[in-house]
């Protein structure tokens, strides 16, 4: 593991991004709405039904649905207070292009980890993502975390949306099966994981080392730029190594989510190499 000095002896400022990610361009449904911007609202039948079934959520504070999917909600739950509603009444609770197939609901916030539970222990993957602020992406990612097993998701306090609406529909319920943490300064929640016993590897176009050189199968910390200006300097300053996804193809461009779901393929490919050789 390196030392914060090792971590911090680049002398020109850091202007790499995750395989020069693209911004992604929104159109209808896309989460960037000119009505209710659905920051309280879930919908879409998978995000729902994940969220009534995590114990971590409370009560539903409202379901609204049509009288199909309400039927189908309580023969799976049990007896719900579901407001009967047509679709087009839920069409104007919702951002325009919302698909919630005919429910949505008002559910209670999912509450954040701190940085040393969700390290604790130290073993599998984590995904950090250093001010990706687009809902679509950040819902892709978690998607793809649950999918190749992360043990979780580290968002910023500040510069990451809401565990809601687009994100939660593009996540097709991933929000509510892996845990997050939220964290003030991503630098030093590097340093916390790095002294749990992380490895922290960040993505970087620039990056000299392949993302397969870089992995080891050791616990490990996958950070991921913002979709325009990639990883702050600080923050690839506490890596242990940048790394880069290879593209042979001639086009660097790639979306966030993309390089994320890449990223996370080969390091649980990467892990269980490793495992099977321990177990020779």
């Amino acid at each position: 593991m390196s030392s914060s000095r090792e971590r911090n002896d680049r002398k020109q400022p850091f202007r790499g991004n995750p395989q020069k990610v693209e911004k992604p361009s929104h159109t209808r449904g896309s989460g960037r709405p000119s009505g209710p911007d659905g920051k309280d609202w879930l919908w879409g039948v998978h995000a729902i039904e994940a969220a009534l079934a995590n114990p971590a959520r409370g009560k539903p504070r409202r379901i609204i649905a049509t009288a199909d999917r309400a039927k189908q909600l309580n023969a799976r739950f049990g007896r719900l207070e579901v407001e009967i509603v047509e679709p087009r009444d839920i069409d104007r609770a919702l951002p325009p292009g919302a698909v919630h197939n005919g429910v949505a609901m008002k559910p209670d916030p999912l509450l954040p980890l701190s940085i040393e539970k969700i390290g604790d222990p130290a073993s599998g993957m984590l995904v950090m993502l250093d001010q990706v602020t687009d809902p679509q992406n950040v819902g892709a990612i978690f998607r793809s975390a649950a999918a190749f097993g992360a043990k979780g998701v580290i968002l910023q306090d500040r510069n990451a949306p809401a565990l809601a609406g687009a994100l939660a529909k593009a996540a097709v319920g991933a929000v509510d099966k892996i845990p997050h943490a939220s964290a003030v300064n991503l630098s030093r929640a590097l340093e916390t994981l790095g002294e749990m016993g992380w490895r922290i590897v960040g993505l970087a176009g620039e990056a000299t080392q392949t993302l397969e050189e870089a992995l080891d199968g050791s616990p490990t910390v996958i950070v991921m730029g913002s979709e325009g200006e990639g990883l702050r300097r600080l923050v690839a300053e506490h890596c242990d190594v940048l790394a880069k996804i290879p593209m042979p193809g001639g086009f660097e461009s790639i979306n966030v989510s993309n390089a994320a779901a890449i990223a996370l393929y080969e390091c649980s490919r990467i892990r269980a190499q490793r495992e099977e050789v321990t177990k020779i």
